[in-house]
């Protein structure tokens, strides 16, 4: 008889977890998940990931720490891929710019991946706003977007941007500053900020657009100038920088955001767990301070908030793509 009854309670509570979206091997939690981005250690989506992975463990979603995995390459969708190839039993996620999901569409005629198909949103991470900066190629007289722009023009040999990736927004902020001042840039893209960075220091390349975390610290030990952010409001962490749109080039106003994606399919019951999981994570204060360090805010809020501006954004940008007229194929 208690057996009986045994039976009958797991097969109840098995049935219960199965209508939540969970699996009963979920229930307490996943041994392990990883978090894959597609840039180097030391940038700011590495540091995103490791930042809200190490306080993950112990949760409803997962018992230990995630492991970060880089996976460069392809302008970040090496790891996109990767995410989205993966089991879908919440082990895995992605953590990415939204240019890979609300951009990239609109510039690769052959994606091997749908953003709105091929995965579930699962939380936002950390807002981020790009920068312009200079290298020591630049003139130390040059302190303004004006005054680079007419460097540029008046030096068409060394007119050159960086970006993390062809077809990231830092790219077509770059793209857009150049086009609507007539004056022409050069794109350099890399895989990611760092090695960028390391040029521009080295003076090899004039000027790079990229997240303006990964500029801070060589901005404050005075290895590289920057010279505006692409916020609605100045940067808390230079708030001695003034806007672009401060300077007069209220088109290049973009906040980005780092979000957290599972492979399609993913449980229900575990996109939760996770959400929860990461929301708690960005409210410590040992991760905000560790984001600020590089530039970074975090976000957090509802999956369904974040399908929604992800939407909204992949919206946005098909306009200015199409006005640049940048593909993978040019």
């Amino acid at each position: 008889m208690s057996t009986r009854r045994q039976f009958i309670q797991a097969s109840a509570a098995s049935t219960l977890l199965g209508s939540l979206g969970l699996h009963p091997a979920f229930a307490q939690g996943l041994d392990q998940v990883k978090i894959v981005n597609g840039f180097p250690a030391g940038g700011t989506a590495d540091t995103t990931s490791r930042r809200v992975g190490e306080r993950l463990a112990g949760t409803q979603y997962t018992k230990n720490a995630a492991v970060v995995e880089n996976k460069t390459g392809a302008g970040g969708r090496i790891a996109v891929e990767t995410v989205k190839n993966a089991a879908p039993d919440g082990a895995t996620l992605l953590l990415t710019p939204y240019s890979m999901m609300a951009v990239y569409p609109h510039i690769y005629r052959t994606l091997s991946y749908d953003p709105f198909k091929d995965f579930v949103p699962v939380v936002m991470g950390s807002m981020l706003t790009h920068g312009l900066a200079v290298g020591p190629l630049v003139p130390a007289s040059v302190k303004t977007v004006k005054e680079y722009l007419a460097w540029a023009k008046a030096n068409p040999k060394d007119a050159s941007y960086g970006s993390p990736a062809a077809g990231s927004t830092p790219h077509f902020l770059g793209a857009l500053m150049g086009l609507n001042n007539n004056v022409d840039l050069k794109h350099v893209p890399y895989r990611g900020s760092v090695p960028g960075v390391a040029d521009l220091i080295g003076g090899t390349l004039a000027s790079m657009v990229t997240p303006h975390g990964d500029f801070l610290a060589n901005h404050k030990a005075g290895k590289i100038r920057i010279l505006a952010t692409s916020g609605k409001a100045r940067s808390p962490f230079v708030p001695e920088i003034p806007t672009f749109a401060e300077q007069g080039f209220p088109e290049l106003t973009v906040e980005e955001w780092f979000g957290f994606f599972a492979p399609a399919k993913t449980p229900a019951g575990v996109i939760t767990n996770a959400n929860a999981a990461i929301n708690a994570a960005l409210k410590e204060k040992s991760v905000i301070d560790s984001l600020a360090v590089s530039g970074l805010v975090p976000i957090g809020g509802t999956a369904d908030a974040m399908a929604k501006d992800l939407k909204a954004q992949y919206d946005a940008w098909g306009p200015i793509v199409k006005r640049i007229g940048f593909t993978a194929e040019s």
